[in-house]
């Protein structure tokens, strides 16, 4: 099996592309910085007359097209063999490990107390807490499995009390996934239990890339945590590094809907990037983000070859650059469209609509309320 292990390895470099794209710490920005949801965003034009962006796209194909090009030669098969052999005990195992992490990410969010499902949903409502705490539990049987995934669409929609639409999309697909794949487990019928795995997947790869999406429409977002973590650029300017980390955190999650080499791959990548903000950001990172590494080490542990949703649009190389270009559209229409929808054209509310934050707003931050009257009046916070 060594052999095939140095098999791999030739295959890997591959991913080395992904060195040249900067991949800061994805921290979720609104857990540590200031926002608020409800302001313009900047023009999808600014994005695309980027030569940033541009440059990040490019860099990223590369890779898929190195990637799917060893994938279909000779040394394919015995570069998926060798990732099947590292991660065998994993996968022989899979449902009890996904079982096992959910269940502890609902143990830490009822002992962190205070929040819906992640950092930024804060809540006051003592229940909520323990509600989680009967998720976890409901986890461990197979006959309860569905309440727990029940359990966790109501939890999303009980934020919807305290916080807009629009900023409980971003959590709304990955809470799908799981509760997709809690739902589909216990079934007897194999052909639907059969695609729990592919809930998870794609319920994550559309979270991933529609938090992306922030990094276009709301850079402004990000300079905080540029100007307390400059380390996190990697010394590039933040007007290149941005755009850059959003390419990447968008193609990536798209490369986890694509061939199984280059969904595993990008999965490894992904959860290269996503522990290395650990560091930074503590435990705070760790907690909100530890569901979504997990995901990552099963889709890398993924054996799976056969067909999915889409198998039928991923079999020529030419395919790569059609479907990232209609998942790029798709996505970018829907987000700027749904928030002109939800906050007009201008992103204005009156005053007595102004959005719900997790932090106060503060005049050193562009995307908060401008001006001195900013400063005597009272943000909603929770």
């Amino acid at each position: 099996m060594s052999t095939q292990i140095k098999v791999t390895a030739r295959a890997l470099p591959a991913a080395a592309v992904l060195a040249l794209v900067p991949v800061a710490a994805q921290a979720h920005v609104k857990w540590f910085a200031p926002y608020i949801v409800g302001a313009p965003p900047e023009p999808i034009t600014n994005t695309l007359y980027d030569t940033w962006f541009w440059v990040g796209i490019g860099l990223v194909l590369v890779f898929f097209f190195l990637t799917r090009y060893i994938e279909r030669s000779s040394i394919g098969d015995s570069s998926i063999k060798a990732l099947n052999w590292l991660t065998n005990p994993l996968w022989k195992r899979q449902d009890d490990y996904i079982r096992s992490i959910v269940a502890a990410f609902f143990v830490a969010i009822f002992a962190v107390g205070g929040v819906y499902l992640t950092p930024d949903l804060k809540t006051p409502a003592e229940w909520v807490s323990w509600l989680q705490l009967v998720i976890a539990c409901c986890i461990f049987s197979r006959r309860t499995m569905p309440i727990a995934g029940v359990g966790i669409i109501l939890l999303w929609v009980l934020a919807l009390r305290d916080y807009e639409l629009f900023h409980l999309f971003d959590y709304l697909a990955l809470g799908l996934g799981v509760a997709g794949y809690l739902l589909l487990e216990p079934l007897n019928n194999e052909e639907l239990r059969s695609r729990r795995f592919e809930a998870l997947r794609w319920g994550l790869a559309i979270a991933l890339m529609w938090s992306s999406l922030e990094k276009f429409a709301f850079p402004s977002w990000f300079y905080p945590l540029v100007i307390d973590k400059p380390f996190l650029t990697f010394g590039m300017p933040r007007d290149v590094f941005i755009p850059m980390a959003g390419v990447t955190e968008f193609t990536l999650g798209f490369g986890l809907l694509w061939t199984p080499l280059i969904r595993r791959l990008s999965g490894i990548a992904l959860l290269v990037i996503f522990t290395a903000a650990v560091w930074p950001f503590g435990r705070v990172d760790l907690i909100g983000h530890g569901l979504i590494m997990a995901i990552l080490i099963a889709v890398a542990a993924d054996h799976r070859t056969g067909a999915d949703l889409t198998t039928a649009l991923k079999r020529r190389m030419v395919d790569i650059p059609i479907g990232l270009t209609g998942a790029l559209v798709i996505f970018c229409t829907a987000y700027w469209g749904l928030h002109m929808a939800f906050y007009g054209m201008d992103g204005s509310l009156p005053a007595e609509e102004l959005p719900k934050t997790t932090h106060s707003y503060s005049v050193e931050h562009p995307h908060g309320p401008g001006g001195p009257e900013a400063n005597t009046a009272e943000p909603h916070s929770h």
